[in-house]
């Protein structure tokens, strides 16, 4: 891909209701795109609120060229920052999560209390000013008991979300949640193809045997935008929201979020290979048969809030055909494993579909870097939620990439 120009002129080719073009999956300065106008830019999940416990608990991601950790300071405050040293760049922490009294560089130990001040600095004369030397913000928000990060300088309104999701997973009593598990594999393909198989279950039926046991792939009761419309589903809605559960179907304006609840298939009440319960049914909820709150927040993740646990997942782009896929089981704090809960029954039926997603999306990776790929149609009654999703990736860049254009004329 060449420079913007060209960018724009292929953003304006491309079709609704179509797949992209090639360059969009295989090209890493494409990919580089993605990273600037899109990753770098938006809200994105980063972790479970559960992962952090107490004071000292960080976890660290890595977003691009950006490291990243978040922290839970002394006060319960949860904050993240660029994991680069003021002092000569290192990285600070370097394992995916831990403990740590205080942020201690191992190069040189410059020491960073867990709200990002700098406490000591070894030998740097008179005239240094510890106060100017603190680690570098990162926009930091909690909504549903997930944290979300924005890199960018501005961070977009992040108010309406946060509204709504903490109003429809309240019921789920976040705060009093534990990880009872969590997985992570990388996927050899864009993460955008990631992103387009979970948008849709054109494919369940084929390739996901577990999951059909519970989850409806019938896109006349759950439409393939994850919208209500049968006579069943809305009885399942209009059960729960005379029941506490917000439910109804809400998506944000641009589409880049949704919220709505959805049946199990029959009387199941989890994702179980039985569709019996997995955990102990979470304190507050009404009912064991809720079904599932779903919450996608593009770009990065979708959400599955139950009566018995809570299902995270996070991907995170690792080059043009890399993707990181992070799925955390959250189960009540008081839940005891081996007693109240079975770890392999909690987690058999999505370590199997994660499984057999990652092999859908290879394979669709390898067709598509093929020289005699060309992008062809999706289905308008299986695959609605692909098209929303391309549809707001394009509208997304192409604001982007323009703005940027602008921007530099002015300058």
């Amino acid at each position: 891909m060449a420079p913007q120009n060209d960018l724009i002129s292929l953003l304006n080719t491309q079709r609704s209701g179509w797949s992209l073009a090639r360059p969009f999956y295989t090209d890493p300065k494409l990919h580089q795109a993605d990273l600037t106008h899109i990753w770098y830019k938006e809200w994105l999940f980063a972790a479970s609120a559960a992962e952090l416990p107490k004071a000292g608990s960080y976890v660290t991601l890595q977003l691009g060229t950006y490291p990243v950790v978040i922290v839970r300071g002394n006060d319960g405050q949860l904050r993240a920052f660029h994991n680069s040293c003021r002092h000569r760049g290192s990285r600070i922490c370097s394992k995916p999560s831990g403990q740590s009294a205080k942020l201690v560089c191992p190069y040189h130990q410059w020491t960073y209390e867990t709200d990002g001040r700098l406490l000591w600095a070894r030998d740097m004369g008179p005239d240094f000013v510890a106060a100017n030397h603190g680690l570098k913000p990162i926009h930091c928000d909690v909504t549903a008991g997930m944290v979300f990060i924005c890199l960018a300088e501005t961070a977009p309104d992040f108010a309406p979300v946060k509204a709504a999701a903490d109003r429809y997973a309240a019921p789920h009593r976040l705060d009093d949640l534990k990880v009872a598990h969590q997985s992570r594999i990388i996927e050899n393909g864009n993460w955008k193809l990631v992103l387009e198989n979970n948008r849709e279950c054109y494919h369940c039926a084929g390739s996901h045997p577990s999951l059909c046991r519970t989850f409806n792939d019938d896109p006349d009761l759950v439409g393939a935008d994850d919208s209500l419309s049968s006579p069943e589903g809305a009885a399942h809605v209009n059960r729960c929201e005379a029941a506490g559960l917000p439910s109804r179907y809400l998506i944000s304006e641009t589409e880049q979020w949704r919220l709505v609840r959805i049946p199990f298939v029959g009387d199941a009440v989890s994702y179980t290979m039985d569709g019996k319960a997995a955990a102990p049914m979470i304190p507050g909820m009404p009912f064991a048969n809720a079904g599932s709150l779903l919450f996608f927040h593009y770009p990065n993740t979708w959400n599955h809030f139950l009566s018995d646990h809570v299902l995270n997942f996070r991907v995170l782009p690792v080059s043009a055909t890399e993707t990181e896929v992070v799925t955390t089981w959250l189960v009540h704090k008081d839940a005891v494993e081996g007693r109240d809960y079975d770890l392999t029954r909690l987690t058999e039926v999505w370590e199997a579909t994660n499984d057999e997603d990652r092999r859908v999306v290879e394979e669709n990776q390898i067709g598509i870097s093929s020289p005699a790929y060309e992008p062809g149609p999706y289905s308008p009654k299986q695959e609605t939620g692909v098209i929303q999703f391309v549809d707001w990736y394009v509208q997304c860049l192409t604001r982007a990439v323009q703005a940027g254009q602008t921007a530099m004329a002015a300058e």
